[in-house]
């Protein structure tokens, strides 16, 4: 379980392209929801400051989620070698979320594409943490656009890589930082000091994944459009604006290939923030740049996983 292998690999992600994430399986994610409202209140009350006391629990809970699955897997394969690789698959498979991606911004699409803007908003609502009703229509595109660049990062290039080099205990445990991140990772008074360890580990996790995605989705670019290089210059010079140390990287590889602006100021619970705009071109935004954004990053997932099989194949 040091290494991952192409098996598994190919196994899980044929999972998660014809069966996506149905609301009716158990997700160990919605597990590692609950690990973390119930042990928030729990180092809260540690005698240390918040950011101590945020830090003892980002790494207890990150620890834990590795022994844990290590443990299952070990007691899976002492009972059947074939268990345990079943185990491997089915977990795996958890870590990614290439198809559910796809569905939740298509559905944005097709409120969008009959003009049902409300509809399209509430969907938007699902699966992006910025206040959806200020938004115009191009708005609400630029926010789909942005959280399937983001969520290449967080659902398909981190976990298999992390899978790589440490087999699906780290791959869980990289889903535990990545959830943390998005339950305690605020800049707001609540979480400000408590949440800033799990904010950084994330930063630090995803800062390579990132940069491979980029050229992922380059790669993609130049299949789809002819326009790899430009999405590859693009990342390279935009990218750092955006405030994540990561997070801008995919975004502004997707502006290069689609030709549309993305970022920009933006309301969160009421509040101004502002955020500097990403990408040089400033076509308005049409609900079509949606699908093209999901074109994109299913053909940029597929090409990761296809250098991870040769990778593993190799090696193996």
């Amino acid at each position: 379980m040091v290494l991952g292998n192409w098996e598994v690999v190919l196994l899980a992600c044929g999972i998660d392209f014809f069966m996506g994430d149905p609301e009716w399986l158990p997700h160990p994610i919605r597990l590692m929801g609950k690990w973390i409202t119930r042990a928030e209140s729990v180092f809260r009350q540690f005698p240390y400051s918040k950011v101590v006391n945020g830090l003892l629990f980002c790494i207890s809970l990150v620890v834990l989620t590795w022994f844990c699955t290590y443990i299952v897997l070990y007691i899976a394969g002492a009972l059947n070698p074939i268990l345990e690789k079943a185990g491997e698959v089915i977990l795996l498979y958890y870590c990614i979320s290439i198809t559910c991606l796809e569905g939740s911004a298509m559905k944005v699409y097709n409120y969008l594409k009959i003009q049902h803007i409300e509809k399209a908003k509430k969907s938007l609502a699902c699966i992006v943490g910025r206040d959806v009703q200020p938004l115009s229509e191009a708005g609400v595109v630029c926010a789909t656009v942005e959280t399937v660049a983001e969520n290449f990062v967080d659902g398909v290039c981190s976990p298999l890589f992390f899978y790589c080099i440490g087999g699906v205990p780290l791959a869980m445990a990289y889903k535990m930082v990545n959830t943390l991140d998005s339950m305690v990772g605020y800049k707001n008074e609540k979480y400000l000091e408590f949440g800033k360890a799990s904010a950084r580990m994330d930063d630090a996790a995803n800062y390579i994944p990132a940069r491979i995605a980029i050229h992922m989705i380059a790669l993609a670019a130049q299949f789809l459009s002819k326009h790899g290089l430009m999405t590859l210059m693009c990342a390279y010079q935009e990218g750092h604006k955006h405030t994540s140390p990561n997070s801008g990287y995919p975004e502004a590889a997707f502006s290069g290939a689609l030709h549309i602006r993305l970022s920009g100021p933006a309301f969160y619970q009421g509040e101004h923030v502002y955020k500097p705009y990403i990408g040089r071109d400033d076509y308005i935004p049409k609900p079509l740049h949606i699908k093209m954004a999901c074109d994109m990053m299913i053909l940029s997932s597929w090409l990761w996983i296809f250098c991870i099989w040769i990778g593993l194949l190799i090696l193996q």
